[in-house]
Formats: C-alpha cells, structure tokens, sequence
C-alpha cells in the first residue's frame, strides 16, 4: 500500500518514520510559489507517523497511526490522486519532482 505524505513549510512537516520507504517527492507550486511538498511513500507496516507542528513555540510533535491515512494500491494511483488534489480548474498549478 502507499500513502502520501504532506509538509507545509513554517507551518508542520511530515517525517519518514521505520514502516515508510518514500518514492518520489514533488512540490507543489501556485503561480510558480512553493506551497508544499507531497511523498509518496509505500506504507512497509503500520506504524505511527511523526508530523511536527512548526506553527508554535517550541514545536508539537504528534504521531499519527497510518490507519487513519488514505491508501492507494500503487504509486501510479497516489499520484493521479496527488495531480487531482493539486489541480483547480485553469489556475497555475504545478507538480514538480523535488
């Protein structure tokens, strides 16, 4: 299974935590500005993901169970996912490989 993973740059990141092998990872620009960054990792076993909220001082970590993350049965698919969540009609929005 695989998962997709999101981090927002000052505001809360996901890491890579045992359990998770990433695959590819792809920012996500609007009108050309970095808005965040998406993994697509294969989910290896359940396990709990770290995701660390920069927004306060000093930061709070939470560990959220992988159940609770959407899966998809192949990277092929998490991606047409990714491409559909990022998409808004004739705005200028990318997908880059980072």
């Amino acid at each position: 299974m695989y998962v997709i993973l999101t981090s927002k740059d000052g505001l809360f990141r996901t890491e890579i935590v045992d359990g998770l092998r990433p695959l590819a990872s792809y920012d996500y620009l609007f009108y050309g500005t970095k808005k965040a960054t998406f993994v697509i990792a294969e989910l290896l076993k359940d396990t709990k993901i770290k995701v660390i909220d920069e927004a306060w001082s000093p930061p709070i970590v939470n560990q959220v169970p992988s159940k609770f993350l959407e899966k998809f049965a192949t990277p092929e698919l998490a991606y047409r996912e990714l491409e559909h969540l990022t998409t808004f009609g004739h705005m200028d929005t990318k997908l880059r490989k980072s």
